[in-house]
């Protein structure tokens, strides 16, 4: 007879059979991860057979769905003539090209793109260069950032730095990160004044401020207006330290503009774009400063470059389908189905307000949110939405959607339907 010991090491076993490592999951008590055959429009096709209606869009990637024949071209094309090539000391008409475009659509005089490969390396270089930017102009001592509650930047080091210190997922490295202010988004006019006092007081060690404007995503879904980001504008502007977006979540049409920046009708210093860059299809990233910034660079001093060189910068596979994505933008109406979206998701989440243990509900552009008090068991409410057939990843209190902007109206039926079952049932709610 098996010994308790033995019957736990064979779990074990089981359980890293695999040997892969997921992302944000307890190995030992997690559900196994559901197995992938191919990928169509906005469904997912399990190897069993199975169908899951995609309601976040690979943690909001796939903004035209999955397997779109365009990029798909652009990519088998690229990969005939040059999958990649290192980008120090030589160059690329993707590359090229893709930075032109970027440079084109982005508000003001954001000209100078930087290429990486995700978007937590993204947020990194752009917290470089804001340090850098003050020491190439004789400022030793800013070395420091102010960012906000609720907020989530990556998983890199100085990413979580910039995190929610408290109520963020990595609260526990404390040790570990470098200490930066971290404050309330000035919601109101007593909020604009404690920033301010705050920026008078320690504007001399202060590089920049960081934000997610208009929604804060993986800290909770959380919502502001754009007069907070107007606000940060001029403060920062008054005390001269520099604004970086973090529109790795919110661009490319997410919050019902191109750039989330364009509702609040101001231009930041930095802004970093991610995710759906690529339509979903390859890893990709940039870091993109206005021109005032690239200045202060620009000079006969070597010590005045910025050292920075990620392996698979500026991928020519994935420069091509991004160039493919921002086509697709170009010639189909994107922006009026996020309208579209957002629409329906008002009506019909709003029966959610109504059951027991809801705490909000709101939208913005093709972002649906239903904030509970509490979730008790988050895999579970996971698996209760595969048996609904759809892959939606509750996490914290909150249950999203964030669909492809190519979703059919009877599979965003679906998806909401789903929400307020699931909801329901949540023995949280009961």
């Amino acid at each position: 007879m098996a010994g308790k010991d033995d019957n736990e090491a064979r779990g074990r076993a089981g359980a890293n059979q695999s040997h892969l490592w997921r992302p944000y999951a307890q190995m030992k008590t997690s559900s196994p991860p559901l197995a992938v055959a191919r990928t169509e429009g906005c469904r997912i096709v399990l190897e069993d057979g199975r169908e899951l209606i995609d309601g976040i869009a690979s943690w909001w990637t796939a903004c035209h769905g999955y397997n779109h024949p365009h990029i798909r071209a652009a990519v088998e094309r690229q990969l005939a003539a040059m999958p990649h090539v290192m980008f120090g000391g030589l160059t690329h008409q993707p590359a090229e090209t893709l930075a032109r475009r970027l440079a084109a659509m982005l508000p003001g005089d954001l000209d100078h793109v930087f290429f990486s490969d995700s978007g937590s390396v993204a947020v990194e270089v752009a917290m470089k260069m804001a340090v850098q930017f003050g020491l190439n102009r004789g400022a030793t001592g800013r070395t420091k950032f102010v960012a906000f509650r609720g907020a989530y930047h990556g998983d890199t080091t100085g990413a979580m730095a910039v995190c929610d210190p408290d109520d963020g997922m990595h609260a526990r490295f404390a040790g570990l990160l470098p200490q930066h202010l971290i404050v309330d988004l000035p919601r109101d006019v007593a909020g604009v004044a404690a920033l301010d006092d705050l920026l008078a007081r320690h504007a001399h060690e202060i590089a920049g401020i960081v934000v997610e404007p208009l929604a804060q995503g993986a800290g909770g879904m959380l919502f502001h207006d754009a007069s907070v980001l107007r606000a940060l504008r001029d403060a920062a502007d008054r005390h001269g330290v520099l604004l970086i977006f973090d529109e790795i979540f919110t661009g490319f049409g997410r919050t019902g503009s191109m750039f989330a920046c364009e509702q609040a009708e101001v231009v930041p210093d930095i802004i970093t774009l991610s995710k759906a860059l690529t339509g979903g299809t390859l890893p990709l990233a940039a870091t993109v400063a206005r021109r005032h910034v690239f200045e202060a660079f620009w000079s006969d001093d070597p010590g005045h470059a910025l050292m920075h060189g990620p392996t698979f910068m500026a991928n020519a596979l994935a420069c091509a389908a991004a160039n493919a994505s921002l086509d697709l933008f170009e010639r189909e109406p994107r922006l009026l189905q996020v309208a579209a979206i957002s629409a329906a998701l008002k009506a019909g989440l709003a029966p959610c307000r109504e059951l027991p243990g809801v705490r909000d509900v709101r939208v913005l552009g093709a972002i649906g949110v239903v904030e509970l008090q509490r979730i008790d068991n988050v895999d579970t409410l996971r698996q209760r939405f595969i048996a609904e057939g759809v892959f939606v990843r509750p996490f914290g209190n909150v249950v999203y959607l964030a669909p492809p902007f190519t979703i059919a109206e009877d599979e965003l039926a679906v998806l909401m339907c789903a929400v307020v079952k699931v909801v329901g049932a949540n023995p949280a709610s009961s």
